[in-house]
């Protein structure tokens, strides 16, 4: 039998961040963005495969039913003192298993490079954050540290909704309750726990992940009741954030959407993960607060991600940092290479990217 408790023994060890168990390959670590074989291992069998999915599910019948049903599954395991996310789907109709290591310690905030505009707006009182990026971009650990910040800094109730529980946190200043969504969790799913948020006399709601209407149109109403709102999102761009918001909504509505938005929301981060120089991953953060400029774009009958984009690039006095600045501030410190920020920007971008190279450089060499 494949020993499973090994695998994540050796993946802590080699400080990997995932690891795949696939029928037919041995299994895999994601190490730094690069894939290596455990080649001490056989490849996988199907017999394999089955008997890793009876060790993750360990018996329970509602996440057996909900795989069979579904054909995927996420779930959290607990192994010695290594927590992991884990999804299981299929492929062949055999199980195909990927986990995710969470490192113990949470890095603190200060370490990840997110900039200080993201921690003052969660002083905010009401209205709505979203944390963005693509699947991972680091947008989970960026969402517990403002967290932890919080718990740290603010007398607050916070809740979190998450799919599963990654980072356990423990009450500080404030008071932190954490749900997991699913099935066998704490609540079905994100929309009822953000719902039922109202009853509980919370002054944070913490959204792992809107991935629909009817969570976007529970967070919405929590935020219009007098909560602050932080939420995640798969999304590429700050511009793209806001373009997918309105499109969960039929066309009749996004005008009533649109101006909710405008008022409600106060600031999204989108973010992006590259292997930087030293081979450390560097967090390259775009940055979007809603301001007056802003807000009158969202409004707009006909919504331009192109001129919230350079509304973006041309508000950095009001907070905002454009991706192009990131860029160009990451390669002008030594953290990245040219080619790495020009892959990053489309064609057309690339005199301005030049241009604001310029400007950074002669500014560091007067300092």
């Amino acid at each position: 039998m494949i020993q499973v408790e090994e695998i994540i023994k050796i993946a802590k060890k080699e400080d990997a961040s995932d690891i795949h168990l696939i029928n037919g390959l041995k299994p895999i670590l994601r190490k730094a963005r690069r894939l290596e074989k455990i080649e001490k291992y056989n490849i996988l069998t199907e017999e394999d495969m089955f008997e890793i999915y009876d060790y993750l599910v360990k018996g329970n019948v509602d996440k057996d039913n909900s795989y069979k049903e579904n054909k995927k599954l996420d779930l959290s395991i607990e192994y010695d003192d290594i927590r992991l996310r884990g999804n299981i789907s299929m492929s062949n109709e055999i199980p195909l298993v990927t986990l995710r290591l969470i490192k113990k310690e949470l890095p603190k905030y200060e370490d990840l490079g997110i900039p200080d505009i993201v921690r003052r707006m969660t002083f905010q009182p009401n209205g709505l954050i979203l944390v963005t990026g693509k699947t991972n971009s680091g947008k989970t650990t960026t969402l517990n540290a403002l967290l932890n910040e919080i718990n740290e800094s603010q007398n607050k109730k916070i809740l979190s909704l998450e799919n599963p529980v990654e980072y356990k946190h423990t009450s500080k200043k404030s008071i932190i309750v954490q749900k997991e969504v699913g099935v066998g969790g704490d609540c079905l799913n994100f929309s009822d726990g953000v719902k039922n948020s109202l009853r509980e006399d919370c002054d944070i709601v913490v959204i792992g992940e809107i991935r629909d209407k009817e969570t976007m149109e529970a967070a919405i109403e929590t935020a219009e009741s007098g909560h602050l709102v932080i939420g995640t999102l798969h999304t590429k761009s700050c511009a793209e954030t806001i373009d997918r918001l309105v499109n969960f909504y039929e066309i009749r509505d996004q005008a009533t959407v649109k101006y909710l938005l405008s008022s409600l929301l106060k600031l999204v981060i989108s973010q992006r993960l590259l292997v930087g120089k030293d081979g450390n991953l560097v967090l390259v953060p775009e940055v979007m607060v809603v301001d007056n400029i802003i807000s009158g774009l969202i409004r707009k009958e006909k919504f331009s991600t192109s001129e919230i984009e350079d509304a973006i690039q041309s508000s950095s006095d009001k907070g905002s940092i454009g991706l192009i600045n990131s860029l160009a501030e990451l390669f002008v410190n030594d953290k990245i290479t040219l080619d790495q920020a020009k892959q990053q920007i489309e064609e057309k971008n690339i005199e301005i990217l030049n241009r604001i190279i310029m400007q950074l450089r002669i500014k560091k060499d007067h300092k």
